[in-house]
């Protein structure tokens, strides 16, 4: 799920970094934001509504919006559409509004 090739754009190598999501071991590129390498593995619920539960997915990509806000190594409301990937980081879906640590 992620472009490799543009007829414009050059996208530059970088490097492979390994992240938890949920327990699960997934690979990402440095610095790329970490919504885009859930997206490049097929995760597109982010999140799910307060009141009625509802699944949230990447709705602004700019940090704007409330739809991406994850844990991020134990931090709460991190908005993952515009936090870089760093190798080694843990993620997780977060309930409700997030308490912090």
């Amino acid at each position: 799920m992620r472009i490799t090739s543009h007829p414009i754009l050059n996208f530059t190598e970088k490097k492979l970094v390994q992240f938890n999501f949920n327990g699960q071991q997934l690979e990402g590129y440095a610095g790329e934001p970490i919504a885009a390498a859930l997206h490049a593995a097929g995760i597109t619920v982010l999140r799910h509504s307060h009141e009625l539960n509802r699944p949230r997915g990447l709705f602004c990509a700019i940090g704007n919006c409330s739809s991406c806000l994850m844990v991020v190594d134990g931090m709460p409301n991190v908005r993952v559409c515009v936090e870089p990937l760093q190798d080694g980081m843990i993620v997780e879906t977060q309930i409700g509004r997030g308490k912090l640590p």
